[in-house]
């Protein structure tokens, strides 16, 4: 080192000292504020320690007491009612056995890569939906707030169905169960069975009249149903107290919620293969129809299945997966979670089944005893000769075989008057083909069974506390898609967001429980989420691997899990999911084109459903719920696009603040080269530059003012300097 070394440097200290003299004394004399006012910007080493904690994002983010906690969480939002009511309806419907072909396939291609997908972006970035879009492509920015708004239109209803399942098991704890019978009714000359009941059935009486008091149209709203409207705030109560202190209350509920269903669906299996009849229906199911396979309707049916089984979308996924450590291996989360809910959708399948056939030979049994006598009395009458029958045949015992083989007698030798004798043939499988599904299937079918079970109240009551855990499952994962990317962007108090959210939700949902309530869960069912949320998926997928860069994704991916994934993810991202998706889209837009927009109404006179058009108010309705759940998309694009809102502040916070501290963080984070969920910690990137925007404390001022980056920065404000190199700072 030249020996005038240290007089140089000297000087160059006093030229910097100097140059902040200038700078200071260029302020106005009136702004004492400013000069009181404390920038501290700590040094590399902190900040990266920040940086890595992930406290650059926010401060002292939640996380998962354990893997086992997370996993239970991520199960219980998947594996939801559709599991229970839905997927074994496909199975019946598309070909039995062979469904499981297309449904593998399609959870392969679209499934396990696209869950993969959601659990990466929200474990690297570390927030919810809003936060990740916006963090990739702050034009793509809606999709995070309309995962938001269809989780909501999908939290309105899917807390109807638990109100439900906790009306049912309130009603569970008495013998004989009340919709075991017909109710009777009384009149001043004598008794007699309730008409509408004796019309139908005593479960589907129970649900109909009984439960909903259900209305004959939409149009008819009839008041409020008392009942039911207590189990719904009991249902969003229940929610909201598990949901307050967001994954540090609703965590520790997953171990039961996620668990107790399992123990249900085991015992119930273990129970309908021992009842009298269960093998004939597990047999039916899993008979294999290869030639329904090949019709693109089964495909469509299980790529939508597939699609919502796993939670795709809502941003459950992604707000769950942000509360985990950057290093957890997600692709084995991915493919764990993927495959316990395709094999939970097979055990409940074969639970229902084996149920279902146990119901469907108690109904051929009775079948076959009414049919019987008439046929006795057609004997007597001489409308048939006792020469028909065979000689081993005894009416006072029959078998289901013996009635088959005296119908098909008399059927080939009546052959021109057959119809007119009344006699119906005994099939099982004419049973079991009568598909059933969703509240049909849990509150009609299913309730029937149980009536037979020895011991039903107790059964009843396991069926349906484990419908309200599952539903509940569900629903945190769904309130978690809402509650944590507000959090995350506005940076208010969960527990009162989540308090003002149930009861938004409750007083809304008031709709639900009207005596038509039934009819607009139909409504919010088939219109509220099926394309948003496959347009929502679809833009994930591009501002992935498109806007983002896949190449740049895989090497992420890389850092994150400390192996290279498989390039067949490279491809199914690049290719084959997106012309599925897009596939999907298509056929369901055709599906709901050719499909007359209507609802079953369920006439009181007749005893028997009626499908009736829906109203042109009604279809306004569902069109404007399609359009609200992806407005936002268009929405946000076009005010970045315009520049009405400065990029950053759809961004992650361009300068964050913990303890005092600056903690800097990238701005302009589209068409940065910097991986935004790379391996580089945010100190390694660029810092933006303070030289014409300046966050200083301000001592003695309670004023609160709006930051550019769309917090509040609470206790700081924006000071405007004059242009200058950043070095002169």
């Amino acid at each position: 080192m030249p020996k005038n070394s240290k007089v140089v440097k000297r000087e160059l200290d006093d030229e910097v000292i100097e140059s902040v003299k200038d700078l200071l004394s260029n302020e106005d004399s009136s702004d004492d504020a400013f000069k009181k006012s404390e920038l501290m910007v700590d040094d590399q080493e902190e900040k990266d320690v920040d940086v890595e904690e992930g406290s650059d994002v926010e401060d002292e983010r939640p996380a998962w007491n354990s893997k086992l906690q997370y996993i239970l969480a991520q199960v219980g939002f998947s594996v939801g009612l559709g599991n229970v009511w839905r997927f074994p309806y496909l199975c019946q419907k598309n070909g039995g056995g062979a469904y499981l072909v297309p449904y593998l396939i399609l959870l392969l291609i679209i499934g396990i890569p696209l869950f993969f997908l959601e659990l990466a972006v929200g474990q690297r970035i570390r927030r919810g939906s809003i936060g990740v879009w916006n963090y990739i492509s702050p034009k793509l920015g809606g999709i995070g707030f309309a995962s938001c708004v269809v989780c909501f239109f999908v939290a309105l209803y899917y807390n109807v169905i638990i109100g439900w399942s906790l009306f049912y098991f309130s009603q569970s704890f008495q013998h004989p169960l009340p919709w075991d019978q017909c109710p009777l009714v009384k009149n001043a000359s004598h008794t007699f069975v309730e008409p509408e009941c004796e019309k139908s059935s005593a479960t589907t009486y129970y649900w109909y009249r009984e439960a909903l008091n259900i209305s004959s149209s939409l149009s008819e709203s009839g008041g409020l149903n008392w009942k039911m409207t207590i189990c719904l705030l009991a249902a969003w109560v229940m929610v909201c107290l598990a949901m307050i202190k967001g994954i540090q209350s609703s965590g520790k509920i997953m171990y039961f919620s996620s668990l107790f269903p399992y123990v249900v669906l085991l015992c119930f299996l273990i129970r309908g293969l021992l009842l009298n009849g269960s093998v004939d229906g597990i047999r039916h199911m899993f008979t294999p129809k290869l030639e329904i396979m090949l019709e693109p309707k089964v495909w469509r049916e299980a790529a939508t299945q597939v699609f919502f089984a796993l939670g795709l979308g809502f941003g459950g996924v992604i707000a769950f997966s942000s509360y985990n450590k950057r290093d957890n291996n997600c692709h084995f989360d991915a493919v764990l979670v993927s495959f316990i809910n395709f094999f939970t959708s097979v055990l409940a399948t074969l639970v229902v089944f084996a149920v279902l056939g146990f119901k469907a030979n108690i109904i051929n049994e009775k079948c076959v005893i009414q049919n019987s006598e008439k046929i006795l009395k057609l004997l007597k009458m001489g409308n048939l000769s006792q020469d028909m029958i065979p000689h081993h045949i005894n009416f006072s015992s029959i078998t289901a075989e013996d009635y088959n083989l005296v119908y098909d007698i008399i059927q080939k030798v009546k052959e021109e008057e057959f119809d007119s004798l009344g006699l119906k043939s005994c099939q099982i499988e004419d049973e079991l083909n009568k598909a059933v599904q969703g509240t049909g299937l849990a509150f009609i079918a299913f309730t029937e069974a149980m009536t037979h079970f020895p011991a039903s109240p107790f059964w009843s009551v396991m069926f349906f506390l484990m419908l309200v855990n599952l539903g509940l499952g569900s629903m945190f994962g769904t309130i978690e898609g809402i509650i944590t990317p507000i959090v995350d962007t506005f940076k208010v108090r969960k527990e009162i967001l989540t308090v003002i959210c149930c009861l938004v939700a409750f007083f809304i949902g008031l709709i639900f429980v009207q005596r038509s309530g039934n009819y607009f869960v139909t409504m919010f069912d088939d219109y509220s989420a099926t394309l948003p949320l496959l347009i929502v998926v679809i833009l994930e997928n591009v501002a992935v691997i498109r806007i983002y860069g896949i190449d740049k994704f895989m090497e992420d991916l890389k850092d994150m899990l400390g192996f290279s994934p498989s390039q067949y993810y490279y491809y199914m991202w690049k290719y084959v999911s997106p012309f599925v998706l897009s596939c999907l889209l298509v056929a369901s837009i055709v599906q709901m084109g050719l499909s007359p927009p209507g609802y079953n109404a369920w006439i009181e006179d007749t005893a028997t459903e009626e499908f009736h058009s829906y109203p042109t108010w009604a279809m306004i309705v569902c069109i404007s719920l399609m359009v609200l759940a992806i407005l936002p998309v268009p929405i946000v694009f076009m005010v970045r696009r315009c520049n009405l809102i400065d990029d950053s502040s759809g961004s992650l916070a361009s300068v964050s603040y913990k303890r005092g501290r600056i903690i800097k963080e990238p701005v302009n984070l589209e068409g940065d080269n910097t991986s935004l969920i790379h391996g580089k910690s945010p100190s390694e990137v660029p810092s933006p530059n303070f030289s014409k925007n300046i966050y200083r404390k301000q001592t003695g001022s309670p004023t609160l003012d709006t930051a550019p980056n769309g917090r509040y920065g609470i206790g700081y404000l924006m000071a405007d300097t004059p242009d200058m190199p950043e070095s002169d700072l």
